[in-house]
């Protein structure tokens, strides 16, 4: 055979074997494929873990007061009438200013509380702090942090719209109480007491004013 011939017949084979090759990779198709079948059961399997069941009771309400007591009606009629209140974030809220209006009325800087708390509250907080002022008196304290706090109830007057909400708080710090020479006359700074208070705070629920105002300190 002369030269240009083994070539073609070289080039030839290798042409056949690329293609038996693309075809063991490929496969062949004939037609219109099927469209590859789903596993409906693995696609259940991989959605949500936790479903919301429509009509079911509101998690962010019986999280905190037994389902349907009256405190559990009221916060579902707050919620209706304004639907971006939660509960949650109330309470979450709720420890928030615990700490500010303690600390601020130990202190005896009342400026910055001043807005969250009722007319009431705020004069007999003045009250309080010309008291100790008359006195000599002056008051170093740590907040610690609020052990417990619970929802006790929750009330909304239909005609008003105004809520209460009764919070129970449990909270730790230390308060030392000096007088004019800066002796300590009561309490330690070093050691912790627990204190207890009922608060209620309230609010015109739809308002404006997003603030809750403190109405009733009840130790």
């Amino acid at each position: 055979m002369n030269s240009p011939l083994i070539q073609l017949l070289v080039l030839a084979g290798i042409a056949v074997f690329l293609i038996l090759r693309l075809k063991n990779v490929l496969g062949t198709r004939e037609g219109f494929e099927k469209p590859p079948v789903i596993d409906q059961s693995a696609s259940r399997r991989s959605g949500p873990a936790l479903e919301v069941i429509e009509g079911g009771p509101d998690l962010d309400i019986t999280d905190h007061v037994a389902e349907d007591s009256d405190s559990a009606k009221a916060l579902a009629e707050m919620k209706r009438i304004e639907p971006s209140f939660g509960v949650g974030d109330f309470l979450q809220g709720a420890r928030g200013a615990y700490e500010m209006i303690v600390m601020g009325y130990e202190r005896g800087d009342l400026n910055e509380i001043q807005p969250f708390l009722s007319e009431d509250i705020y004069d007999s907080f003045v009250d309080g702090v010309a008291a100790r002022e008359d006195q000599g008196l002056t008051i170093e304290a740590n907040f610690i942090g609020v052990r417990e706090l619970e929802l006790v109830s929750a009330t909304l007057d239909p005609q008003t719209k105004e809520a209460e909400m009764t919070i129970r708080f449990v909270a730790e710090l230390t308060s030392a109480v000096r007088d004019r020479d800066g002796q300590i006359v009561e309490g330690s700074t070093t050691e912790i007491k627990r204190q207890k208070d009922t608060w209620v705070f309230a609010r015109i629920m739809g308002s404006d004013d997003p603030n809750w105002l403190l109405v009733s300190t009840d130790g």
